[in-house]
């Protein structure tokens, strides 16, 4: 029998049964659900709506329901939702004082007030992974990270750079994604209980009191934005789908790095798998299902802003489907940055390709004849004719004589040979955020006290 059969004759058809029920869903957040109540009954207390011994016979029977789900009780899909079957089975254990538990209170709120609480502790276990996820880059480029390498743009050499600096620039893009979860968390933790329907309740309730209880900072102050908001779903999964495309960045530069034609890293034993039918493989699945899934969470943000969209004020069913999508997203993030940060604590960073005379030193170049007073944009004309020249003749750039390099240019002198050193190129670029590698421990130090 359904709480709310008192208005009908006859129960739903059985399809309509199976397809309203959303108990696989909801048993996720069924610990948020009893915890809600207990708050809920102990305000009810507190105003005088009940007494004591209603208020022990409840606590004591939401413990029991707690225990019975935590072993494993599945609930009939008659009882639609978590919030129908928490309270019918209660009802089954203490009897009538179950029945006062819904006082002032709606599925409506109650629903809403489990998400934040579910979504709450998520959000914040989701951002201390990407505190420990950064913690591990910072570590790797610490002890592995000085080896020189090709920076690139557009996929083509750039510049020569330390491993290091281009580890830390995924560091800083998953800092941006804590800082994002640590606001999101302001606006989630905020007291929906007591809203009731959409309308309030002539009870004298202290929506106050469970909100001190629960934990939250504030309270949802209209009874209609409380029971309908869903922005905070949104914009947590907003968060991480942001920081999906940042795992996904990464994870396709390991995949990049990890293979023979670059040779940048050894992905682990433990992140990687090989093949059914090619002896020699090393293939770096961790790092492509974590790409892979970036689409699974980009699919849950469209779905919940989809959702939303044109529905009218307050509660709709349509809102049951918010679950789904949201643990998902929220899921799978936590799953990709735990795998990633396996997969980069127990990589090893390889030794890195010659770059003595690449033209990866064609910006040196310019750079020695502007600090000669050659404008820059005549010598960045004069470099690029060097290194056609060079290509031209299958030669480094180290390997032209000084009396040539000054057929380009009567500047060029003997100081030119500090500028074709490919360690020294990277160490010259000290400005503020260089790849310089005293200002990779400076923003190695400054990442340390952000997270701190």
């Amino acid at each position: 029998m359904a709480l709310w059969d008192g208005r009908f004759d006859g129960g739903p058809a059985e399809e309509m049964k199976i397809f309203g029920s959303s108990l696989d869903v909801d048993l996720l957040m069924w610990e948020e659900d009893i915890q809600g109540s207990k708050a809920h009954a102990q305000m009810l207390f507190s105003v005088g709506l009940l007494n004591q011994e209603e208020l022990t016979a409840i606590l004591s029977g939401l413990d029991q329901v707690a225990q019975e789900l935590r072993e494993g009780w599945q609930p009939s899909i008659d009882d639609e939702d978590i919030h129908m079957a928490v309270e019918s089975r209660l009802y089954q254990l203490i009897g009538a004082p179950a029945g006062k538990l819904h006082t002032a209170r709606s599925r409506n709120d109650q629903v809403a007030t489990d998400l934040r609480l579910w979504l709450r502790t998520r959000m914040f276990r989701l951002g201390e992974e990407i505190k420990m996820l950064i913690g591990t880059l910072l570590n790797k480029i610490e002890s592995q990270g000085k080896v020189l390498v090709p920076g690139y743009t557009h996929l083509q050499r750039g510049q020569p750079i330390w491993m290091g600096h281009q580890l830390l620039a995924h560091a800083w893009s998953f800092s941006r994604d804590w800082e994002r979860i640590r606001d999101v968390l302001r606006r989630i933790n905020r007291s929906t209980l007591g809203a009731a329907a959409m309308a309030g309740t002539p009870h004298p309730i202290d929506r106050f009191k469970t909100a001190e209880l629960l934990g939250f900072d504030g309270l949802m102050e209209n009874a209609m934005d409380a029971v309908s908001a869903r922005d905070h779903l949104q914009e947590s999964v907003a968060c991480c789908a942001i920081l999906a495309s940042h795992l996904s960045r990464i994870a396709g530069e390991l995949i990049l790095w990890s293979s023979k034609e670059f040779s940048r890293v050894r992905l682990s034993d433990d992140w990687s798998t090989g093949s059914s039918i090619m002896p020699q493989k090393r293939n770096p699945d961790a790092a492509e299902l974590v790409r892979g899934k970036t689409g699974r969470v980009y699919g849950a943000l469209f779905s919940l802003l989809t959702l939303t969209k044109g529905l009218p004020l307050a509660y709709n069913r349509d809102l049951q489907e918010d679950r789904q999508s949201l643990f998902d997203a929220v899921h799978t993030s936590l799953a990709c940055v735990s795998v990633m940060r396996g997969t980069i604590d127990s990589m090893t960073i390889l030794p890195g390709p010659d770059l003595k005379g690449s033209a990866l030193l064609a910006t040196e170049i310019a750079d020695y004849l502007a600090s000669k007073g050659v404008p820059f944009r005549e010598a960045h004309h004069i470099s690029g004719r060097i290194v056609n020249h060079c290509e031209k003749n299958n030669k480094g750039l180290h390997e032209l004589s000084l009396e040539q390099y000054r057929h380009f240019h009567e500047v060029f002198d003997v100081d030119l040979s500090p500028w074709l050193d490919p360690e020294q190129a990277a160490e010259r670029r000290n400005s503020r955020g260089g790849t310089a590698w005293s200002e990779v421990m400076r923003q190695i130090a400054q990442l340390r006290r952000f997270l701190a």
